[in-house]
């Protein structure tokens, strides 16, 4: 990786843009891990022996699966590497979700979060993301809650997932947001003006599907620009994504080893003007930047 692809989260955590993500360790579809405990842990290592230093995780990926995995597979826990956890939706089963924002719901997330955590010796947790705003709480009352858990020096960041460009200037005025989640990736940009606003604020955004959920490994504009670089569809992807803002920090996630090399390798191309100009030009015109 070059430092073409770094930035400061919060204004003082150097990070990797492109980093990895756990989602893939569990599933929506799982209840508990995916594959071998062995092959995440596995996983896990080896994105940190290539450079990465932003894991993505959250409380509910298997639920708690993810995070004993993240913390199995990075004890004694590399200095350099930040952990971004999740709280505010609990898993009941498979495929329900339920939204829970309130303060005294959200600090035992936290709490159990940490003390999963806490393996890595750290004593907070360095990015907290609240998964979803919940309609039934007020937002003061649940960015409270957070930077409450702030002060205490349980977490040392708060972070936004799944939000609107008016929502983030809402938050913006309870407490500081050092990043945001979004649905976002070369041919869904509804996220263009949330976008905008994090340049303009310095706050980082990761975008969660960077690769469309696999539709973009097979778009035709993504394999002939790879097959002109030597690349895989993929790569053009997350690539365009490094190129299209500064603030943009993808985290794929995969559960094996061949396919995060892969992703990773995506860090070294790049893209030519023309590239751009022609990958741009995929999205609908009310989402261009």
């Amino acid at each position: 990786m070059q430092p073409f692809d770094s930035l400061l989260l919060g204004g003082e955590l150097p990070v990797r843009r492109l980093g990895y993500g756990t989602a893939q360790l569990t599933g929506p579809g799982y209840w508990g891990p995916r594959g071998a405990a062995r092959d995440a842990v596995a996983v896990l290592r080896r994105a940190v022996e290539r450079g990465v230093t932003l894991i993505d995780t959250a409380d509910n990926y298997g639920p708690d699966v993810a995070e004993e995995l993240v913390a199995e597979a990075l004890h004694p826990y590399p200095e350099a590497v930040v952990v971004a956890t999740k709280g505010g939706v609990v898993r009941t089963g498979p495929d329900a979700w339920h939204v829970d924002g309130r303060p005294e719901a959200l600090r035992a997330m936290c709490e159990a979060s940490l003390r999963r955590l806490r393996r890595l010796r750290r004593e907070r947790i360095d990015l907290y993301q609240l998964h979803r705003l919940d309609p039934a709480v007020p937002l003061t009352e649940q960015l409270g809650a957070l930077a409450e858990l702030r002060t205490e020096g349980k977490i040392r960041h708060i972070g936004l997932d799944t939000v609107t460009a008016d929502q983030l200037t809402a938050a913006l005025e309870v407490t500081e947001v050092v990043s945001v989640q979004n649905r976002y990736h070369l041919l869904d940009r509804a996220g263009e003006p949330l976008l905008r606003l994090c340049e303009a604020r310095g706050i980082a955004f990761l975008p969660w599907f960077p690769l469309g959920n696999g539709e973009l490994t097979g778009h035709p504009v993504c394999a002939e620009t790879a097959a002109r670089h030597g690349a895989a569809p993929g790569q053009i992807a997350l690539a365009w994504l490094l190129h299209h803002s500064p603030v943009l920090c993808p985290t794929p996630g995969t559960g094996t080893l061949g396919h995060l090399e892969e992703n990773l390798d995506a860090a070294g191309v790049r893209l030519t003007a023309a590239d751009l100009a022609r990958l741009d030009a995929l999205a609908a015109p009310a989402h261009r930047g």
